[in-house]
């Protein structure tokens, strides 16, 4: 079989290439991929799990984590990024942030989530696009909740989003120096917050971040300016492209949309099922730390390694049935929001509230929603997106 996982027009298509990554969990799970420069491809779920969980041996400081190769300049700069570190560094970051995204502080949102999927969804009528209208607002004003700052800034924070995300999609960069500038906008943005909060503290995330924690210990500006970037992408994109992805999924299994209709506390099992079959995140990328073998091929020191959750999210060793979606799936052990290990996602329980939120208001609001046009795909082996899905609201 030709394979070819990082063609981007094939994911604007029709998203990720689910029969080649098939195809390589049976043959070749750690398999060698061609390209400049080449990398191992890992597909299987317990090889993307072993990966994530031993940064010691497979590193997102050394090349980053994300996979394109950049120039070292450019790499220096990323390292600030709590996603491209390794521990030590990044466990002393983490600590940090973790303030603001405990289980009960997240549980305390849960009434003002549900008070946004209402206001958006009391706006609905007729023909929408429900990125636009439903599955990108909702992160946006969580996102600004959080951050203390006006709902009115939330159409900048989806800018800003866009542009650094859609390097390679024409609806949305112009060019490399346009994500660059989107991101010095996010620091600008950053800087005059903490500013504001050093003068006003307030009950929000970002006084929490700036004040020390039992240790004494401090964000640096750069270092509080950067998790502001990290933010507004992954706090926005994965939501967003998991609740877009999601409302399709449904559409295409209408068997399981009329289950959620007819019960909708099933959303909080549906919630973990749209994130294992969307994959909101393809792939992210490592660098092997030593000579090693995985999945029985002898890897060698740098080489590029990279992980592809949409693969192990489908891998029929762990999921019965992968291929069905069951939004009563239970247990379901995805790895949608990462393979466990230091970079296990942040916000993960945030995500899965948000989700759970936004379908239960939809099956009981609007049980006659349906698809009423094509849909269109971010041209991204990255994220794994949806720009455009046209709703009628029945």
């Amino acid at each position: 079989m030709h394979i070819d996982l990082v063609d981007r027009d094939q994911y604007a298509t029709a998203g990720p290439p689910h029969n080649q990554l098939a195809w390589l969990r049976a043959n070749s799970p750690v398999h060698w991929h061609e390209g400049e420069p080449g990398f191992w491809a890992v597909t299987r779920h317990e090889d993307v799990v072993h990966v994530s969980r031993h940064s010691d041996l497979f590193s997102s400081h050394r090349k980053l984590a994300l996979f394109e190769d950049l120039p070292e300049d450019q790499i220096a700069l990323q390292r600030l990024m709590m996603l491209n570190q390794d521990p030590p560094e990044h466990t002393r970051r983490r600590s940090l942030v973790n303030r603001g995204f405990t289980p009960r502080t997240i549980g305390a949102l849960e009434q003002h989530i549900r008070d946004i999927c209402d206001d958006l969804l009391d706006k609905l009528s007729g023909e929408i696009d429900f990125v636009t209208e439903v599955a990108a607002p909702l992160p946006l004003y969580v996102i600004c909740e959080l951050l203390g700052a006006p709902a009115t800034d939330r159409d900048k924070l989806f800018n800003w989003s866009n542009r650094m995300i859609g390097a390679q999609d024409p609806d949305y960069a112009t060019s490399p120096e346009e994500g660059s500038g989107a991101a010095m906008e996010v620091y600008a943005y950053a800087n005059e917050l903490a500013a504001q909060r050093r003068t006003n503290p307030r009950n929000d995330i970002v006084t929490k971040l700036l004040q020390a924690d039992e240790h004494g210990e401090t964000l640096a500006e750069d270092e509080f300016d950067l998790f502001v970037l990290l933010l507004v992408v992954a706090g926005n994109e994965t939501t967003r492209n998991a609740a877009s992805g999601g409302m399709l999924a449904l559409f295409e299994h209408p068997d399981q949309w009329d289950r959620l209709v007819a019960d909708p506390t099933l959303a909080k099992t549906a919630a973990d099922e749209i994130v294992r079959w969307v994959s909101p995140v393809n792939l992210f990328r490592r660098t092997s730390t030593t000579d090693q073998v995985l999945g029985g091929q002898e890897i060698r020191e740098d080489d590029k390694v990279v992980v592809f959750y949409s693969s192990a999210n489908r891998d029929s060793s762990v999921f019965p049935d992968a291929d069905v979606f069951d939004i009563g799936r239970d247990p379901n052990p995805h790895i949608g929001f990462g393979g466990g290990g230091a970079h296990f996602c942040l916000g993960n329980h945030l995500a899965k509230l948000e989700l759970r939120i936004l379908f239960e208001q939809l099956a009981r609001r609007h049980p006659r929603l349906r698809r009423t046009g094509e849909v269109r795909r971010l041209r991204s082996n990255f994220i794994n997106g949806i720009k455009e899905l046209p709703v009628t609201i029945g």
